[in-house]
């Protein structure tokens, strides 16, 4: 302390300064070490504060009394303080003061107080230790994790240095040891905000609040000091998927008062309620056939959602999507706010929804086909997939067309993979387009053209041919002339004898000889006989028989060879005896 300076005003009188010998000499009586003093301060140097206390000799006060305290702030000149009187240094002319001394004596009696009297005192958190923290309140106060706030503390290094209100729930003046809590001062701060708040709010009312955390189902908002639930099914009218998509810790909001419930502490706040509900009159704004703008909110395996305005979503069905006979997922078409254009399929205001489609708001792809393409033109493309009752071949992006068994091949085929594999490319005549259907006809075997008008030009009734047995019915069998050309044999027309049922006298795979007796082009169908091509065969090989003869034949010869002859057409003809007609 040797930079206290010795003071002396030269402009006092002689009466001036007995005047203040006389003060001190009152005031020295009356104070003496240990004791708290007032005093002004005169003037600050780099190690000490001076301070006239009404004395002969100035008080000094180490800066680091200030510096040190709870505050960290030096006084000013013309600055009240208040100190300690500790001793009286003559060989330095000043009397030694301790503001520390001072203010530690103040915070023991301010902290008997505030204990006894359940007061609120103020102090600054300066250490972390195991199960608490050290708050310094005038005197270094132990302050439990438990209560250093309403909520678990889960960055406890943060709150070094901060300066918080307490209340004394433990104090003991011999050992002057404190226990401090800054939860119980937040506890009745906040019964006192809730019970204002409660007081004030009503429903309907229209309050400024602070969002202060978000979780899945909503954001809690602090509307005085009161926090409020703000659900996610009251922030919009739209479909949200998270309150972090509109809202953020520390934003300021304003919300509506739905309700409360005083005795719960429940209070439940909205947003969207502060604009009007869109869906109101939703039926008058939009009508089926419509084509409005909107933008992708949200895909599903199901379809995909369009918002058509704020707050008004509609669904797309994905058999809406596109007019692929394919169910395409939606994820492989669109994607989160894309922009489309839809057309209104159905309004309903009362379930609020409203039906969208994707396809319908584009013209169909087979109108532009029929236009492009016409029946008898001849398409490429690729087999995609195969059914039990045809094919289908991609003809264009996004349009495929049936082929149908009975259209792949002239021959009849059990399946279609007979002939076709997927992937396969393929040529194909349009048949027909059918838009309303959504039908494209298409056909491989009439690449070949029509084997049945060439049959019906080069055949006649009374040609003998050469046919397989291929199905038995009950009233005749079917057999084949030729690949892609059938005709029937009824069992009138099998053999000479009565025939009740055919499979006792033919087989399947069978092949004989047979007459057409019967041609029907415009309806393709062809009555056989096996019965007149085998009395047709024998008079063939009897005339052959004839010719063959010399001129000595008597008539008697001829008689007996026919009577033979007859004989062996009224039995069956043996797999040899055909096999001789062929």
């Amino acid at each position: 302390m040797t930079d206290v300076p010795k003071t002396k005003d030269p402009q006092l009188t002689t009466e001036d300064y007995e005047q203040l010998l006389d003060q001190y000499q009152f005031s020295a009586k009356e104070v003496g070490p240990g004791k708290i003093v007032k005093g002004r301060v005169i003037k600050i140097t780099p190690t000490h504060v001076l301070v006239d206390i009404g004395m002969k000799s100035e008080g000094a006060v180490p800066v680091e009394d200030y510096t040190e305290a709870v505050d960290g702030r030096l006084p000013k000149a013309g600055d009240e303080v208040e100190a300690v009187l500790e001793k009286t240094d003559r060989k330095e002319g000043y009397v030694v003061l301790s503001k520390k001394r001072a203010d530690y004596q103040k915070a023991v009696e301010t902290i008997e107080q505030a204990f006894a009297q359940g007061l609120v005192i103020t102090g600054k958190i300066t250490e972390k230790i195991k199960t608490g923290f050290t708050v310094n309140v005038g005197l270094d106060a132990f302050m439990p994790d438990s209560h250093a706030d309403l909520r678990p503390v889960k960055a406890p290094e943060k709150l070094i240095g901060q300066m918080v209100k307490v209340k004394v729930i433990k104090f003991d003046r011999k050992t002057e040891n404190a226990v401090v809590s800054h939860k119980l001062y937040q506890q009745e701060e906040r019964e006192k905000k809730k019970k204002h708040v409660f007081e004030q709010i009503q429903k309907g009312q229209k309050v400024k609040g602070v969002v202060k955390s978000l979780t899945s189902f909503g954001a809690f908002v602090d509307i005085g000091g009161v926090e409020g639930l703000l659900h996610v099914s009251d922030m919009s009218w739209g479909k949200l998927a998270h309150p972090h998509d509109l809202f953020k810790p520390g934003q300021e909001v304003e919300v509506l008062v739905l309700d409360f419930n005083e005795k719960d502490e429940r209070i439940s706040l909205g947003t969207k309620q502060l604009t009007p509900d869109p869906w109101l009159n939703i039926e008058r704004k939009y009508k089926a056939g419509d084509k409005v703008d909107g933008k992708v909110t949200s895909l599903t395996d199901f379809g995909a959602f369009v918002e058509i305005e704020p707050g008004v979503e509609g669904l797309v069905h994905i058999s809406d999507l596109t007019w692929s006979r394919k169910m395409v997922h939606p994820k492989k078409l669109l994607s989160l706010g894309t922009e489309v254009t839809v057309s209104i399929l159905d309004v309903n205001p009362v379930s609020k929804r409203i039906s969208l489609g994707l396809k319908q708001a584009q013209p169909h792809p087979l109108e532009s086909f029929k236009q492009k393409y016409h029946p008898g033109t001849r398409v490429k493309g690729k087999i995609t997939s195969i059914t039990d009752f045809g094919a289908f071949l991609e003809v264009e992006p996004g349009i495929e067309g049936l082929i149908h068994i009975s259209d792949i091949s002239w021959e009849k085929i059990k399946h279609p993979s007979a002939k076709l594999k997927v992937g396969q490319e393929a040529e194909a005549v349009l048949l027909n387009v059918d838009v309303d259907k959504q039908k494209v006809s298409l056909g491989i075997k009439q690449l070949e053209g029509d084997i049945w008008e060439d049959f019906f030009e080069r055949q006649k009734v009374g040609d003998l041919v050469t046919v397989k047995v291929v199905r038995i019915a009950d009233f005749g069998v079917f057999v084949e002339i030729m690949p892609g050309i059938e005709g029937v044999v009824f069992n009138s027309e099998i053999d000479e004898k009565k025939v009740e049922n055919p499979a006792d006298v033919v087989k399947v795979g069978e092949s004989r000889a047979a007459k057409i007796v019967k041609l029907n082009a415009r309806d393709k169908k062809i009555s056989l006989s096996f019965r007149q091509a085998q009395a047709d065969l024998q008079k063939q090989d009897y005339q052959r028989y004839a010719e063959s003869q010399d001129d000595r034949l008597t008539f008697g010869d001829l008689i007996r060879d026919q009577l033979r002859q007859l004989q062996n057409a009224k039995k069956p003809a043996s797999p040899e005896e055909e096999k001789s007609h062929d």
